[in-house]
């Protein structure tokens, strides 16, 4: 169990400052934007599908990252499904369609976790774009 905890410790670690990068790019990329340009459908629509892609690229580099730790150590031979089970696991899906051995079992459950999370502070980061983006439409813009 010890050895699987300080195994995934470096991805955990990786993907929380990657998160934190992501998230602080995007915000300022859209208070930038949004200063400048605010106002219009097709303006508030290119800033949020902007923070959302934003998001969504942070995470799959996150499922990445836990896919080539997969690779290193041993429990799967090509990136493609290493990349999968990662995703799979990364979003909380668990299809079981494709399973670590005996040994690394415990860094599925440690994926899904810091998944889980990732996903609910990106979710939080667009949230805050599309209440912000409503809050200036109330406004008319101020």
């Amino acid at each position: 169990m010890l050895i699987n905890l300080l195994t995934s410790l470096p991805a955990m670690l990786l993907c929380l400052f990657l998160q934190a990068i992501f998230v602080a790019v995007s915000v300022h990329q859209y208070v930038r934007f949004r200063d400048r340009v605010f106002g219009g459908l097709f303006r508030n629509i290119a800033m949020l599908s902007g923070v959302m892609l934003v998001m969504l690229i942070g995470n799959v580099i996150q499922m990445a990252i836990w896919a080539v730790l997969f690779i290193i150590i041993g429990e799967f031979d090509q990136f493609e499904k290493a990349l999968y089970f990662s995703s799979v696991t990364f979003a909380t899906l668990g299809y079981g369609d494709v399973v670590l051995s005996e040994q690394w079992r415990l860094l599925s459950g440690v994926e899904a976790a810091n998944g889980i999370l990732m996903f609910g502070v990106s979710t939080a980061v667009m949230t805050a774009a599309v209440l912000d983006v409503m809050k200036r439409f109330e406004t008319g813009g101020r």
